[in-house]
């Protein structure tokens, strides 16, 4: 059996626009420690995470006190919303959840973003097999994987979700099957 941890990052300095660079806020730093907490006892065999700094940055104190590195992988990485800023993302995002080709001039789609995420799964499940594995995400990323799985997950659990941060949710594989999905509170 494989498990893996998907953690989505802690906190982000929303003042930083730039997705790929976007820094936590000390907040963030601070909360990342229930991550590490956690996770110590967990037997984790390897880190995986998104690129973009939040995600790294949240399992990096783990990843430090395990004794283990940080491997990146691209397709783990967020929804690219667009070239500009968002306002009312709310709106947008009830409007990718309703329809998951529906994407701006320079973004993903829903459906984009989850073909990537569960490509990069299914890659780390063969070369990982029978691994604990930790992997730093993110809110739609990981909540396209979740509804990859069971497609009840809808907006209304992306909603719920929203400003859950950190948010781990648990997945037990045999090989490529999906055998079971578990939300994990971090108090």
């Amino acid at each position: 059996m494989t498990t893996i941890y998907f953690v989505r990052h802690a906190e982000p300095d929303y003042n930083n626009h730039d997705d790929f660079f976007r820094p936590l806020t000390d907040k963030g730093l601070k909360d990342r420690i229930k991550v590490t907490n956690y996770l110590l006892d967990k037997k984790i065999d390897l880190v995986l995470s998104s690129p973009y700094v939040r995600a790294v940055d949240t399992v990096a104190d783990f990843a430090k006190n395990a004794g283990l590195n940080i491997e990146k992988i691209d397709d783990f990485r967020e929804r690219k919303v667009d070239s500009v800023w968002v306002e009312d993302f709310k709106a947008f995002c009830k409007k990718q959840w309703s329809d998951f080709d529906y994407k701006l001039t320079d973004g993903e789609s829903l459906n984009e973003v989850q073909k990537r995420n569960i490509r990069a799964l299914e890659e780390v499940l063969e070369r990982y097999n029978g691994k604990n594995i930790v992997v730093g995400s993110h809110g739609t990323a990981l909540s396209t994987i979740v509804n990859y799985y069971d497609n009840s997950f809808n907006y209304e659990n992306f909603d719920a979700i929203i400003g859950v941060m950190p948010w781990v949710v648990k997945f037990e594989f045999e090989d490529k099957r999906c055998i079971s999905i578990e939300e994990i509170k971090l108090n």
